[in-house]
Parts: C-alpha cells; sequence; structure tokens
C-alpha cells in the first residue's frame, strides 16, 4: 500500500525559498536588435536544460509505472539504465546519485562562471543572477532528498511512492527555475556574446 508522500517542515521552507512571485525581472532586449548568432548563443541554454527536462520526465513516468504495479522495480532500473547508458547505471539509486551529481555541476559551473561574468558585462542584471543562485540552493536540497529516498528504496526502507513524490516535485521546481533562467537570460546571453 502507498501513502501519498506529506511535505515536512523542511520541504515547505525549501520551496518557500523559491520565492517565483519574489522574482526581480530585468529589461528585455527586443529579439529582432539580436543576430542570429546572438539567438544561438541564447538558445543554446534552453537545449542544456532540455535534456535535464527529458530525463526527469522518464523518471517520474517510469516510476508512477513502478507505483501502479504496471512495472517491476527491476524493469524500472533497466528502462533508467537505457537513459544513461553513457554513464553505465544499473540501478536506480545509482541514477539518482549521478542525476544529482550532473545538476549540481551544471549549476556550479552557472554559479562560477557563467553567472559572474553576465554580471560583470551588466549590473543590472545582478539582481537576476543573485535569486538565480539562490534557487540553486533549494534546488540542491530537493537533490539531496531525492538522492537519499533512492538509497532508502535501494536498500529496501522506503517505497516507489516516495521516490516518484521526490522526483515529480524537483521536476515542478526545476521546470520552474529553468524557465525563468530561460525568459531572464536568454536574450542577454546573446547580446553579450557569452559562450556557454
Amino acid at each position: 500500500m502507498h501513502t501519498h508522500h506529506e511535505a515536512s517542515p523542511d520541504e515547505l521552507a525549501e520551496l518557500a525559498e523559491l520565492d517565483e512571485a519574489g522574482r526581480p525581472r530585468a529589461p528585455k532586449p527586443d529579439p529582432a536588435e539580436l543576430t542570429p548568432e546572438e539567438r544561438r548563443l541564447g538558445q543554446h541554454l534552453a537545449a542544456v536544460h532540455d535534456g535535464y527536462r527529458h530525463e526527469m520526465r522518464q523518471v517520474v513516468t517510469a516510476a508512477e509505472q513502478v507505483a501502479a504495479g504496471t512495472l517491476d522495480p527491476e524493469a524500472l532500473r533497466s528502462q533508467i539504465n537505457r537513459l544513461t547508458m553513457r554513464q553505465n547505471l544499473w540501478t536506480l539509486g545509482a541514477f539518482c546519485a549521478s542525476f544529482c551529481r550532473l545538476v549540481t555541476i551544471h549549476h556550479t559551473i552557472e554559479d562560477e562562471n557563467l553567472f559572474p561574468a553576465i554580471a560583470e558585462r551588466d549590473s543590472g542584471l545582478a539582481p537576476v543572477v543573485a535569486k538565480l543562485s539562490q534557487e540553486h540552493e533549494v534546488i540542491a536540497g530537493l537533490l539531496t532528498a531525492l538522492d537519499e529516498a533512492c538509497v532508502r528504496l535501494v536498500a529496501g526502507s522506503a517505497e516507489v511512492e516516495e521516490v516518484r513524490a521526490r522526483a515529480v516535485r524537483l521536476t515542478e521546481v526545476l521546470s520552474s527555475h529553468f524557465a525563468y533562467e530561460e525568459e531572464e537570460l536568454a536574450g542577454p546571453i546573446g547580446r553579450l556574446r557569452i559562450q556557454i
């Protein structure tokens, strides 16, 4: 029997920290003012994010199938392995650890390289990049919680419903974060000619 996952006080605090309504916004350049190359540079950010979106959707779908009894856990591990074969992953736990590590690396690169380059070239974007960095901290907490749930699932001390619920919540937060980042930074990345 699967139980509905209730958000803990810590999770609720993490979600409140995302504060979507309080996100700073920067003036948007007129897309007609960007050259095709500048537009391409900005669109690359969305292309990078699309890979993460795709894998998260696949994991949520597979976890839902396991929870519904239409896919057994071994098939779930096999399906996830096909998604991430380049990393030679064999278990849901290994997938979770690897996915969490890859998103963390992506955000670290942004925090250490991309965001400072943007703020240095256009100080008006400093509040946006500061907010995006703060959201990375919220996402890091959700990644850790998902990874820990995956470890417990593989060890037999957690239900797949907990993994599914955490994956769904992470997907929602990442989707919101990626959309905000793309909306605010795709134009400036092109205009400032920043390579990603």
